[in-house]
Parts: structure tokens; C-alpha cells; sequence
């Protein structure tokens, strides 16, 4: 088993906190969250939502229709990251795979498409959706940006500093061994 500083050349490695959440329990929590809130989402749309929207005056039905989009929107850039991340916890893509253009979902901080005043006239259920999900994707952006910073946002590494007691047995060691 090796030991820091043993002669097997194991290197002190900093632990990546960022590393661990993505791939933590909490992150499973959050996986569950987030795909229960895709799947109750689309069965109000599709369901009580409905007809609800039938019943709602123009403007309210313009506003339903907006604010319904926008969720269908951001629950598919929720949906799509945490895919994303769940296959690099599993090992089908490298945490640097997934930050290519390619493979990376752009997650961008949505606002209510309608007025407070207008919002709240919508159907609460519709209402309580929206809010979930914006709550899910500002704690999702977070973490993608600690996941996912750039090179301009990572601390530099720590600079291993020599204890005061060695730095004062090295000054002894200089001073009576001339």
C-alpha cells in the first residue's frame, strides 16, 4: 500500500472537490430531482395543463404558452446535462470529452418569460414548475461553472510551505556543519 513520499513515486495528488460532487450522491440526488421534474412537467403539459390553458382569458393563454415553452426548454438543457455529467461518472466519456464543443450542453440562466403581475394569474401548478426548475438550473449552472472553469478560474496550485521547525533544523544543520 503506498504511503505519501514512498519510493514507489506516488505523487501528492490535490483532491478535487468539484470532482467528487459531480460524481457524489448528491449529484444522484440531484440526477433524480431533476428527471422527476422533466417527467411530472411533461405530464401536466400534456394533461392537467391542458385544459387549464383552455380555460384562461388571451392574455393569460399567450403567457401560458410562453412560460410553458421556456420550461419545456430549460427542462431539456437540465435533462441533457445531467445525462451528459451521469456518463462521465459512469466512464463513457473523460470529464475533458464532455467540455468539448461538442459534447457540452451551454446552459444559460432563463428568466420568467411574462410579467410577476401576469405570472401570477398563470395556473399554479404551471407556476410552481417554472420556479422549481429555474431554482434546479441556477444550482446546475453552478456547478457546471465549478465543474467547467477555465484555466482564468482555477486557484493556483498550493505551494507546499517548509515547517518553521524544519526550516530551523536546516539553519542548524548549515550553521555547524561549515
Amino acid at each position: 500500500m503506498g504511503r505519501l513520499g514512498d519510493s514507489r513515486g506516488e505523487q501528492n495528488q490535490p483532491v478535487s472537490f468539484v470532482e467528487k460532487l459531480a460524481g457524489s450522491e448528491a449529484f444522484g440526488m440531484m440526477f433524480r430531482e431533476g428527471m422527476g421534474l422533466v417527467e411530472e412537467a411533461a405530464a401536466y403539459l400534456d394533461g392537467a395543463g391542458r385544459e387549464e390553458a383552455k380555460e384562461l382569458p388571451r392574455g393569460e393563454a399567450l403567457a401560458y404558452a410562453a412560460e410553458s415553452m421556456r420550461l419545456t426548454t430549460r427542462l431539456m438543457q437540465i435533462a441533457s446535462w445531467l445525462l451528459l455529467q451521469r456518463a462521465v461518472n459512469q466512464g463513457e466519456l473523460s470529464r475533458s470529452q464532455a467540455a468539448t464543443d461538442r459534447h457540452r450542453v451551454k446552459l444559460h440562466q432563463q428568466e420568467l418569460a411574462s410579467p410577476p403581475e401576469v405570472f401570477q394569474r398563470l395556473p399554479q401548478r404551471l407556476r410552481d414548475l417554472a420556479l422549481h426548475s429555474l431554482r434546479l438550473q441556477a444550482r446546475i449552472i453552478h456547478l457546471d461553472q465549478l465543474i467547467y472553469a477555465g484555466p482564468e478560474h482555477v486557484p493556483a496550485p498550493v505551494v507546499p510551505v517548509a515547517s518553521p521547525v524544519q526550516e530551523q533544523l536546516a539553519r542548524l544543520r548549515d550553521a555547524f556543519g561549515r
